[in-house]
C-alpha cells in the first residue's frame, strides 16, 4: 500500500494525433512558488481536442492535457505564502505533464491560483481559469491584446464608461468572461452575439444588446452599427471569441478602417488588411505562464479572488461528465462535434476507476 501515495492516474494522449489512455504516473513534488494540488474538478476546452486532431502545441508525448483545475492544496513548495495545506483553490495549469490538469494531482503555480469562495463548488471554480485569462489578455494585454487599462489598476474600474464594445460569441466561455470584464471596465453598450436562448443569462452578466447569431453577416453588421451610432461614441474594440472566418469578417466590418480599432481573436487572423487601413487584427494567447502575460496575469489573479468572492465574476454554467478521467474522452468528442453550447464540461479525476 505504501506506493499508493506516490502514484496517481492520468489521462495521456499517447502520441501525436493518437489515442487517449488512462495510465498510472508518479505524483510530482512542488518546487519554488508552487503547490501540489489534489484535483477534484477539471474543465475541458476546445484546444484539448484540437491538440489531438491537428497535433499542435505539444512536442513531447505521451502528453497530459488540460488547463483548468480546482481542488485541495496537498503540499506547499518554498516561497508560497498565499496558501496553506487544505485550502480549496482553483488554478490555470500548463501544458507540461506535471502541470497539466487531466490527472489526479498536479503542480500548480501559486501566482495563477486563487482561493475558492464558500459559495462556489469545485466544478464551478474549474470553469474559470482559461476562459477568464483568455478574455483578460485579449482585452488588457499590451503585446497580444487591445491594451486597454485593466479594471484592477488604481482608479481604472469603470474607466471606459459610455464607450461601445462588441463581443462575438457571448455564450462561449471566453465570451462570457469578456462580457463581465467589459462591464467591470465600464463599457456601454456591450453588444454581443448568441443564440436567443442565452439572452437572459448574458444580460445578467452585463451584455446590453444581444444579437441573434443566426442572422446573416450583413444583418449583424447593420444591427451592430445602429446600436453603436445611438451610443454616439466610436467603436475601438471587438472581441471575437469564436474567430472562425465568418465571425472575423463581421468583427472587421464593424470597425472603421479610418481610425485605430482592434479586432481581438482567439485564432490566427484571416482578415485582409489593405494599405492605409488603421484597423488591427490581433491573435491573443491566454496562458498566464507565457512571458508576455505574466505580470498582467498576476494582477488579474490577485483581483480574481475578490471578484469571484463578491460575485462580480460569475463562473460558467457547467455539465459534469461521468467516469472520472475516462469521461474526458467522450466529452472532447462532444466538443468536437459542436454539441456543447453555453456550458463548460467538467470531469472529476478522483472518480477514475
Amino acid at each position: 500500500m505504501s506506493t499508493q501515495h506516490h502514484q496517481q492516474k492520468a489521462l495521456f494522449l499517447q502520441s501525436k494525433q493518437g489515442k487517449f489512455v488512462v495510465s498510472p504516473r508518479d505524483i510530482p513534488k512542488p518546487g519554488n512558488g508552487e503547490v501540489l494540488l489534489k484535483i477534484h474538478a477539471t474543465a475541458l476546452n476546445p484546444v484539448d481536442y484540437k491538440i489531438q486532431q491537428h497535433g499542435i502545441f505539444v512536442e513531447k508525448y505521451p502528453a497530459i492535457l488540460g488547463a483548468d483545475a480546482a481542488g485541495v492544496v496537498e503540499a506547499i513548495g518554498d516561497g508560497v505564502h498565499t496558501f496553506v495545506k487544505g485550502d480549496r483553490i482553483f488554478a490555470h495549469g500548463l501544458l507540461e505533464n506535471d502541470k497539466a490538469t487531466f490527472q489526479q494531482f498536479n503542480i500548480t503555480v501559486a501566482d495563477f491560483a486563487a482561493k475558492i469562495p464558500a459559495t462556489l463548488s469545485y466544478e464551478q471554480a474549474a470553469s474559470i481559469p482559461l476562459g477568464f485569462d483568455t478574455a483578460s489578455t485579449g482585452l488588457y494585454g499590451k503585446s497580444n491584446g487591445a491594451g486597454i487599462i485593466p479594471p484592477w489598476e488604481a482608479e481604472a474600474k469603470g474607466l471606459y464608461a459610455g464607450k461601445p464594445i462588441v463581443i462575438l460569441g457571448g455564450s462561449s466561455s471566453v465570451g462570457s468572461y469578456a462580457i463581465q470584464l467589459a462591464r467591470l471596465s465600464g463599457f456601454s453598450p456591450i453588444i454581443t452575439t448568441a443564440s436567443p436562448q442565452h439572452k437572459t443569462y448574458l444580460q445578467s452578466l452585463g451584455a446590453t444588446h444581444i444579437l441573434d447569431r443566426h442572422l446573416s453577416p450583413s444583418e449583424l453588421v447593420d444591427s451592430g452599427n445602429k446600436i453603436i451610432q445611438l451610443s454616439k461614441a466610436d467603436l475601438h474594440v471587438v472581441y471575437d471569441a469564436i474567430s472562425i472566418k465568418e465571425t472575423q469578417q463581421i468583427g472587421w466590418e464593424l470597425l472603421s478602417s479610418e481610425r485605430p480599432g482592434k479586432l481581438i481573436l482567439t485564432l490566427p487572423p484571416v482578415v485582409e488588411k489593405k494599405e492605409n487601413d488603421k484597423r488591427e487584427a490581433i491573435s491573443t494567447y491566454g496562458s498566464p505562464h507565457a512571458p508576455q502575460n505574466r505580470e498582467l496575469s498576476k494582477g488579474a489573479w490577485k483581483q480574481l479572488e475578490v471578484w469571484v468572492d463578491n460575485g462580480e465574476i460569475q463562473p460558467n454554467n457547467i455539465d459534469v461528465l461521468p467516469n472520472g478521467l475516462e469521461g474526458i474522452i467522450g466529452g472532447l468528442e462532444r466538443l468536437k462535434q459542436g454539441e456543447v453550447s453555453g456550458t463548460k464540461l467538467i470531469a472529476h479525476p478522483q472518480e477514475t476507476a
